[in-house]
């Protein structure tokens, strides 16, 4: 529904109140610094680059002439919101203070201070953690969302505006309205106001009055109005009504929809019909304006690109966002799961501020119908479950409370991940975050386990309420692409300052400023042809990981939806579905293919094959809200064709034909091969994907190099895949898991070695099982108490091997890129050079270290980069030894019997290969 057509009510209006904004100029002054012009509304910490970050004092001045007629009514000072605590004084007469960072207020002027030409003064106060400096309200104490990861936000981040209004006026309203068509409306009034009439009247989208009723005001007053085949608002028609509150001297007009959410039986039902839950994490920040919205045309501009994405909630994360994103949220048909801003430190203070916060927010926002969930505490953060019993009986009591304030929504407790857990809730979240094909295996596992209603989601002690049929819903997941910096620059080429943070994330990888010059040093462009080709493969790595994460959720019927980590980037956060201008990732178009109500999930038994084989894929059909009619029929074509018909299939459920058997083409060089799904029903395509097959020719035996090799699964494995194992004098290349320092000599005298590095045997966090004779001396040193380390990645071949688990290349939050460069023997690999799903198999659990910039270009075909380019390290790489060399990696390439992977016995070729044609001075 667009804005044209809601209810205007003209200017001329009985009873409508006069407003003069005081947005625009002010003068500003931080601390001692210099007096400057700052942009109401607007953080400062947006506005001038050497304020960024920063907390403290500041001072806000602007003039006003009071308005013609004005003073014969009563006018209210109101603000949007002002972070963190403010000291409001007019013609330098102090009339109030306010405190928290994400409501409204209003101070009533007093007529005594007001003069024809008047000087507003707001001291506004964002504090730091010293609890010295600031001891009524230290940082840790306040609550601040998100201000603690991406810097802080001090001013007047919202409108300012000047009200003229009559003594006696509407104060509150609340308007309830379900299925029933039936609106209960809750008045309250101004004293003044007492026992005068007033009439409340509904009106649909066209203006026209649809009930009415009479009530008498005072010091609260109700009435219930019924409108007949009331419209109800969803996501698919979201219509509204306005009410018209009529005072006579005071009118206001407030808009609603009529709508119910419940959690029942396992499902979420809006309207009491299922409802598959495809949300954004929307952490609700803004290019320039940080935590101000552009304008209400961005929010709306936003929202449709939302939708378009496939997108039916955003989770507004640890914010109070702007009253216009609810507005646009209930015009468009978006619903929005909001939770309330976290503290870091939990005190009897902190408590009540949060609870302030959360009557704050139903006081402004509970009439819009877009909201259907609220959250207390995200992730534990501020509170200890785990330790603390008083935290978690304030947690159940905190949702009791909220239960009974508010009956028309779901309350989450705590929207858990590991290792914290929920008390008492309506829906069973949780967070987990797996990058794919790294974790493939842990992404699974952990989504079986969420699905059969796993005990760890909820307090192991003793003292959960728990129902057992809590919705499931994941509630955060994802990883990281990386957006075009080219678009995020200013005209001039200069940065925003946000590139210069993110350096304490993270091990150091979320610093995006100098990503294009790490990028030309490593010379990657001779694995991605250019920067924007990295680019490019990056959004798609993060399209890939999000399309199979979401198709392994759908297979399971018991999960009820999810929440995609997230909806834009912010600042250095480079997970988004969109940048933080809200430029689309390249996949934009392509999306709401997966992130739809019926989605098709192919599962082939592995995703790479060899040529002419035939290769069973299960497809499971996922529903949404809508059921499946009897009869529908999947179609495939691409490498493969054919169809199946299915039966019927009820809303949030899953079928699955028996598996498919496709015969895929027989001739030809190694390429990726595609099947492209369809699903017909009633004539129309309501699902649609697709599936990547890596297809590799069939291997020549013929003509191989010989290898030596002393470790008997080694000479298993490589004469499984047709190799002759045949003595070191006599082999082309020697093939280990490890040297010692006899085999350094054999490198020094001329020979090649190949070393499978993948953890299986124990080394001196190198490739060596020794310790070389020339690190003795340095060993035998003692200083301050303590031996001399070994220097590890000087002992020949001089590459250390480094476990990922424990350390930023694990591939959890912040994605590592893992790449592979398709030229000289990994040519005939197919795709890339991004690792996509094929490599699930084979995907290393170490890497490599020991290389310079200049060698990732060149000696290391494959490798990783992580975040904004940072942490590089080899996965294939090759160094001179003496007179001979090596090529190492840490592919898992024998987990497998001998060429059952042919990704596995494509990279061993390669790697013979390779390590055949090292350079050698005999």
């Amino acid at each position: 529904m667009e804005r044209a057509s809601l209810v205007q009510v003209a200017d001329n209006d009985s009873g409508v109140r006069r407003r003069l904004s005081l947005d625009g100029v002010w003068q500003f002054r931080h601390e001692d610094g210099p007096w400057r012009e700052a942009h109401v509304p607007g953080p400062w910490q947006a506005q001038f680059s050497d304020l960024v970050d920063t907390s403290g004092r500041a001072v806000y001045k602007r003039s006003f002439a009071l308005p013609e007629g004005w003073g014969t009514q009563e006018l209210a000072l109101q603000f949007g919101a002002v972070s963190y605590f403010c000291e409001v004084l007019l013609n330098g007469q102090a009339i109030g203070s306010h405190e928290g960072a994400f409501l409204p207020f209003e101070i009533v002027l007093p007529a005594s201070a007001l003069k024809s030409s008047n000087e507003l003064e707001v001291r506004v106060t964002m504090p730091s953690a010293d609890q010295r400096a600031y001891p009524d309200y230290p940082f840790g104490e306040v609550p601040h969302g998100k201000i603690s990861w991406y810097g802080r936000i001090g001013g007047l981040w919202q409108s300012v505006a000047l009200e003229a209004r009559d003594p006696a006026h509407v104060e509150s309203l609340v308007i309830t309205a379900g299925t029933d068509g039936v609106a209960h409306v809750e008045l309250g009034t101004s004293a003044a106001a007492n026992g005068k009439p007033v009439q409340l009247s509904v009106l649909d989208a066209g203006g026209n009055v649809v009930a009415e009723a009479g009530v008498t005001a005072g010091a609260s007053a109700a009435a219930s109005l019924r409108v007949a085949n009331a419209r109800l608002w969803s996501t698919d028609e979201p219509s509204l009504y306005s009410l018209v509150v009529n005072l006579g001297t005071d009118k206001r007009i407030e808009t609603f929809g009529f709508r119910t959410i419940e959690a029942r039986g396992g499902q979420i039902l809006l309207n009491g019909k299922p409802i598959y839950i495809r949300g954004a994490l929307d952490q609700d920040y803004y290019p320039d304006g940080i935590y101000t919205p552009p304008s209400l045309e961005f929010l709306e501009d936003q929202a449709r690109k939302a939708k378009h994405l496939g997108l039916n909630l955003l989770r507004c994360h640890i914010k109070v966002p702007d009253p216009r994103y609810y507005e646009v949220a209930d015009r468009l048909g978006l619903l929005v799961w909001t939770e309330v801003p976290n503290v870091a430190n939990f005190t009897s203070a902190s408590a009540r501020r949060m609870r302030e916060t959360m009557e704050g927010i139903l006081k402004r926002d509970r009439n819009h119908p877009s909201i259907i969930a609220w959250t207390l505490i995200n992730e534990d953060w501020g509170t200890r479950l785990m330790e603390n019993a008083e935290h978690r009986q304030w947690l159940k009591d905190s949702y009791d409370w909220l239960k009974a304030e508010d009956k028309t929504r779901l309350v989450v407790d705590n929207s858990a991940c590991f290792p914290n857990f929920h008390m008492k809730t309506d829906l069973n979240d949780y967070h987990y975050y797996r990058s794919v094909p790294e974790r493939r295996q842990e992404w699974d596992d952990i989504t079986a386990q969420f699905a059969g209603g796993a005990d760890w989601t909820f307090s192991p002690l003793g003292d959960a309420e728990r129902t057992g049929d809590e919705p499931l819903v994941v509630s955060e997941f994802g990883v990281w692409g990386l957006p075009d910096p080219k678009l995020l620059r200013e005209e001039d080429g200069s940065e925003p300052d946000w590139f210069e943070t993110g350096s304490l994330w993270g091990d150091g990888v979320a610093l995006p400023h100098g990503i294009e010059e790490r990028f030309a040093s490593l010379d990657l462009h001779r694995t991605f042809s250019s920067f924007d080709g990295f680019i490019e493969n990056v959004q798609w790595y993060q399209f890939m990981n999000l399309r199979y994460q979401i198709e392994e959720m759908r297979r399971y019927s018991s999960i009820m939806g999810y929440v995609i980590t997230e909806l834009t980037d912010v600042h250095w956060e480079a997970n988004g579905l969109m940048d933080i201008e809200r430029n689309p990732r390249v996949f934009h178009d392509v999306f709401a293919q997966i992130n739809t109500d019926t989605v098709i999930v192919p599962r082939p038994e592995r995703y790479s094959a060899y040529a002419g084989e035939t290769l069973a894929v299960e497809v499971t059909i996922a529903t949404g809200g809508k059921a499946l009619p009897d009869g529908a029929t999947l179609r495939w074509s691409g490498d493969a064709s054919g169809s199946v018909v299915l039966a019927a299939t009820g809303p949030v459920s899953t079928t699955s034909p028996q598996a498919l058997k496709i015969d895929l083409p027989a001739a030809g060089e190694s390429r990726m091969a595609r099947l492209d799904f369809t699903l017909e029903a009633g004539g129309d395509v309501v699902a649609r994907n697709s599936c990547d097959i890596a297809l590799y020719s069939r291997r020549d035996t013929s003509a191989l190099p010989t290898i030596a090799a002393a470790d008997a699964a080694l000479a298993t494995y490589a004469r499984g895949l047709g190799y002759s194992v045949v003595s070191a004098e006599q082999a082309d290349i020697v093939l280990c898991h490890a040297v010692d320092g006899a085999d350094v000599e054999v490198m020094k005298a001329g020979g090649r070695f190949l070393i499978l590095a993948d953890g299986t045997v124990e080394t001196n966090k190198n490739l060596r099982t020794d310790m070389p004779d020339g690190e003795l001396p340095h060993r035998s040193i003692v200083a301050d108490g303590k031996k001399f380390r070994p220097s590890l990645d000087q002992h020949l071949p001089g590459i250390s091997l480094v476990e990922r688990d424990g350390t930023i290349w694990r591939g959890d939050w912040i994605a590592g890129f893992s790449w592979i460069r398709r030229d000289g023997p990994f040519a005939n690999i197919p795709g890339g050079p991004i690792f996509d799903l094929s490599f699930s198999g084979v995907v290393p659990h170490h890497l490599l270290t020991g290389f310079r910039p200049w060698e990732f270009g060149s000696n290391v075909h494959a490798g990783i980069v992580v975040g904004w380019v940072h942490k590089p390290a080899a996965i294939i790489g090759e160094k001179r030894v003496g007179r001979g060399g090596v090529v190492a990696t840490t592919f898992r390439l024998m987990r497998e019997a001998p060429g059952a992977d042919p990704v596995a016995a494509a990279l061993f070729d390669a790697l013979v290969m390779a390590t055949v044609e090292l350079p050698v001075d005999r």
